[in-house]
């Protein structure tokens, strides 16, 4: 039998907790990860300005020492060439080429005075030019033909001249896109490691949780003896499963007891009404004279009547304890209600009531065959008592997803208002009514024992509307 509970995988709730889960993880570790980023780039950056600090306070002092002779761009440049060998962070794959750093001294009107870097400087003295950068505070430096930016330190010295010392950014970025592509990774693996861990756990976990339900379903369906399973692991799950298994078994006592008292009732009311019968019948074959015979046969149409009264307020009474004996078999609606109106047509022509039948064919249900032939006897026996001559009756029987749908419609006058909104309360019934109340109690009551819906009203027009909708069988 396929599960009535069982959910797609993207439907459950072991989907829907690791989800929610893994999100809450995935975005506590970027979290972590963009403070450790910043954390990294402030301290590869720190490292550089401190570098480059050092660095041009030795050019400064080089540069100081140096006499100004033919001698001193050859020695200078030396000294800076020597400096780039030295960049922190620096990609050994790159070899020897000196186009991450550059060293510019300018004379004091400004102009360049030498250099040492990739090209002519030209560009680099524009860009220092354009921004006023201090002695003693490094700061970023954007050159044109450049993609990457350089940190540039400044210091002055004794003659007036400036000398500037650049560093490209251009290794500190590959070292922060480096960690970038080795968190993704990490990360990507990491949330889908504790997105199936999550899942498993939570499957497992709520697995017998499915099971629980899909067992407490079956339970007053079917069987009350039936147990939902229970879990060797001391936790939640497994003590709700055992305080269910006690819960049923505290209402199967209750239905058990129920159906004695009920069966018992039935029985010593049954009893007396029966012999009561009996003898009536026996005082009417024995050739009572006609005087004599029409109260006993009147007697005993009482007794009838009191005794299918007994009989459907014990199964209403059932029917609202939830605890209605449903003995289940294959029913086909089509050729039920086929044989019901063979039955009831006599007694509706003698009456001049038509009753006409709109069928697809075959519709067959899983119910209990007694009852549901009772409760359509009901729906006749109502508009037997209730409707005017000349009226007419239609059923329509459909199948929807719903279920098996039975509406029956009459061009009667109709429920009192006053009624409407109570009609399948017991004993209620309306003003003209000779019942006792119990007719559409008695059909509510089984097809809420079958896990069907029915409702009553008025139609626009005139007449009444009633819809019985039941399950159909799964195939």
């Amino acid at each position: 039998m396929s599960s009535k509970t069982a959910k797609p995988v993207l439907h459950s709730a072991a989907w829907r907790i690791s989800l929610w889960a893994t999100l809450a993880f995935a975005c506590g570790a970027f979290l972590v990860f963009v403070v450790l980023h910043q954390f990294v780039a402030n301290d590869i950056q720190r490292r550089s300005d401190a570098w480059l600090s050092g660095e041009v306070e030795v050019l400064g002092d080089v540069a100081e020492q140096t006499p100004k002779n033919a001698l001193y761009d050859r020695v200078v440049g030396e000294v800076a060439e020597l400096a780039s060998k030295e960049v922190p962070n620096r990609d050994s794959s790159a070899g020897a080429s000196n186009d991450s750093v550059f060293f510019l001294q300018t004379g004091g009107d400004g102009a360049l005075m030498l250099w040492v870097g990739a090209g002519s400087g030209l560009a680099n003295l524009k860009a220092i030019q354009a921004n006023r950068i201090l002695p003693g505070t490094p700061m970023d430096l954007r050159v044109p033909g450049f993609g990457v930016p350089f940190r540039v330190a400044a210091t002055r010295i004794a003659d007036g001249s400036y000398i500037y010392l650049g560093l490209s950014e251009r290794d500190e970025l590959r070292v922060l896109r480096n960690l970038r592509a080795r968190f993704i990774l990490l990360w990507l693996l990491l949330v889908l490691l504790g997105f199936g861990i999550v899942f498993f756990t939570t499957h497992r976990m709520l697995s017998l949780v499915r099971r629980i339900t899909e067992a407490a379903s079956r339970i007053g369906h079917s069987d009350l003896s039936a147990r939902v399973p229970t879990s060797a692991r001391q936790d939640e799950v497994g003590s709700l499963a055992l305080t269910l298994n006690h819960m049923l078994d505290r209402i199967e006592n209750s239905m058990h007891q129920l159906h004695t008292i009920t069966d018992s009732l039935a029985h010593d009311l049954r009893s007396p009404l029966t012999a009561i019968r009996g003898k009536l019948e026996v005082s009417l074959s024995a050739g009572s004279s006609a005087d004599q015979a029409e109260p006993i046969v009147a007697v005993i149409e009482e007794l009838d009547r009191l005794t299918e009264f007994l009989n459907k307020s014990l199964d209403v009474a059932e029917a609202k304890a939830d605890a209605l004996r449903l003995t289940r078999c294959e029913v086909d609606l089509d050729e039920l209600l086929r044989i019901m109106i063979d039955l009831y047509e006599p007694s509706m022509s003698e009456r001049g009531l038509q009753i006409r039948l709109q069928s697809g064919g075959p519709l067959k249900i899983e119910a209990d065959a007694a009852l549901i032939h009772r409760m359509i006897a009901n729906l006749f026996d109502n508009e037997l008592k209730h409707l005017p001559a000349a009226s007419t009756i239609n059923l329509l029987l459909r199948a929807d997803e719903s279920g098996a749908s039975l509406i029956l419609e009459d061009d009667g006058p109709g429920f009192d208002l006053e009624v409407l909104p109570h009609l399948f309360e017991r004993r209620v019934k309306g003003r003209k009514s000779n019942g006792h109340g119990l007719g559409l109690a008695f059909i509510d009551a089984v097809v809420r024992a079958h896990g069907g819906a029915v409702s009553a009203g008025n139609r626009e027009q005139s007449g009444a509307r009633l819809t019985v909708t039941l399950p159909r069988i799964s195939r």
